[in-house]
């Protein structure tokens, strides 16, 4: 699994979200400090308060000069009214004007007052820490106020004092915006898709593995969805296996029973016959019964045994000894093993084998008796005077061998099915006598131990196809026809 681009990753996605929300936060409060100080007093609010009651005194002294009878605390109240910094005014008459509402130190209103009587005082004044600076307001060279300042530390004290609580409201304010859009915009969508997640983990652990939780996006998220999605589809194919296997396990118990449940029934009804009194009085019925009854068991043994032997190779419990096979010598088996039954039929048997189809690599007592039980299947259905062909053709670096008889054939709706266990389609290709249903199932095992293929088909000439392609050997054993492992 491939770790995700790092853009999309969650963790760079919290990491940048973060950095982006704190930038936004100082990028926030430092427009909102430039906003405050922009609005507090224009120019004069960025002044010190030594150079602040100057300009004050400067600026009062002109308005005199061009209007006596200046209504100075109007004018204080229209022109500084906004400047953040605070200053008095204290005029000869006794009265205190203030650009902004404050409460006033008692003592810096008696020493200014003071000052104002006595112009020593006022120059010794202009030294005390308190006072900082007093700035006389003088109109046609009288002196008629002076303007002192309130504020006496440094500016970056009178900012904290004056802005901060603003400011720290804007930061409360900015941080929980920014929280709340990094829990809206990076942790919800994580969130609900994790939920998304528990949700089909708890539906696949209720046993419904049809579930599947989306894949979208990049990140870690999407990576485990994946992973999960990927399990869960194990699962169900797991699941889907196991319910083929449990049916299938049914369905053989049932063919199994009904197959081993004829022979036995025939076998205990004549057993039951022939215990009868009047059946020990005719010796003719008497052996026909035991003949009967002889058959049946030995019909019983063949289903066992098949049974027996399919298990084994489906269960892996055969080892394939794999060495090169001579097609010659399996067909040759065919031609001894049911000569008697061609004879009696009729049954024309050609051999055809191709250049370079001379051998196939295998386990040569395996492979006999998948192409024997495909020989006999061939012989029981093919008709008096029919015939049966096997032939062998190289085909891509393998063998293909081929059974064809000239029987009535598989209906096309029976042939996906051909190679199921007890399947049979008597309708079409019995001829009054049928084998136990096993035989193809055992040359399917076979054939898939080889790791090869087998078909089977109805060409439209008719009869039966069988085809089965295994690895071609590079050599032949000489006198490999003859060999005694394959005799056994």
């Amino acid at each position: 699994m491939s770790d995700p681009i790092w853009y999309r990753s969650l963790y760079w996605r919290i990491g940048l979200g973060f950095i982006v929300c704190v930038t936004g936060l100082l990028v926030a409060q430092g427009l909102l400090f430039l906003w405050l100080t922009g609005h507090g007093g224009g120019p004069l609010g960025s002044q010190s308060p030594q150079r602040l009651v100057e300009l004050v005194a400067s600026d009062i002294s002109a308005a005199l000069d061009t209007d006596p009878q200046l209504d100075i605390e109007e004018y204080v109240r229209e022109q500084f009214g906004r400047v953040r910094q605070p200053f008095l005014v204290v005029l000869v008459d006794g009265r205190l004007v203030q650009n902004r509402a404050f409460a006033l130190p008692p003592r810096l209103v008696r020493s200014a007052r003071v000052a104002l009587r006595h112009s020593r005082a006022f120059e010794h004044l202009r030294h005390l820490r308190r006072l900082h600076g007093p700035a006389r307001i003088v109109s046609r060279d009288t002196v008629v106020g002076v303007v002192v300042p309130i504020f006496h530390g440094r500016p970056f004290v009178f900012a904290i004092r004056e802005y901060g609580p603003e400011l720290a409201a804007a930061a409360v304010a900015l941080l929980f915006a920014g929280t709340t859009g990094m829990a809206f915009f990076v942790f919800r969508p994580a969130r609900r898709r994790l939920r998304v997640l528990e949700r089909a983990t708890a539906a696949i652990g209720a046993g419904d593995t049809s579930v599947r939780a989306p894949e979208r996006g990049g990140d870690e998220v999407a990576l485990l969805a994946r992973a999960f999605n990927r399990m869960a589809a194990d699962l169900e194919a797991r699941a889907r296996e196991l319910q083929a296997s449990d049916r299938a396990r049914r369905q053989l118990l049932a063919d199994v029973s009904h197959e081993l449940m004829t022979p036995l029934t025939a076998i205990r009804g004549y057993l039951e016959t022939l215990a009868m009194p009047e059946a020990a009085q005719a010796p003719a019925a008497r052996q026909r019964y035991l003949e009967i009854v002889t058959d049946e068991t030995l019909r019983l043994e063949s289903i066992i045994g098949d049974l027996l032997d399919l298990a084994r190779l489906e269960g892996g419990g055969v080892a394939l000894e794999r060495e090169p096979v001579p097609v010659d010598w399996l067909f040759g088996r065919i031609r001894e093993r049911h000569g008697t039954v061609l004879q009696e039929k009729r049954i024309t048997l050609d051999v055809q084998i191709a250049p370079g189809a001379d051998a196939v690599n295998g386990d040569a007592r395996r492979l006999e008796q998948a192409v024997q039980n495909l020989a006999a299947n061939a012989v029981r259905h093919a008709p008096v005077d029919g015939r049966v062909t096997l032939s062998a053709e190289p085909i891509d670096g393998h063998v293909r061998l081929m059974v064809r008889d000239t029987g009535p054939g598989i209906p096309a709706e029976h042939l996906p099915l051909i190679f199921d266990r007890f399947y049979k389609v008597d309708m079409a290709r019995d001829h009054g006598s049928s084998g136990s249903g096993l035989g193809l199932s055992i040359v399917k095992a076979i054939v898939d131990g080889h790791g090869g293929t087998i078909t089977a088909s109805s060409p439209p000439e008719g009869g039966a196809l069988f085809e089965m392609v295994l690895d071609k050997a590079s050599t032949v054993e000489p006198g490999g026809g003859g060999s005694s492992s394959r005799d056994r």
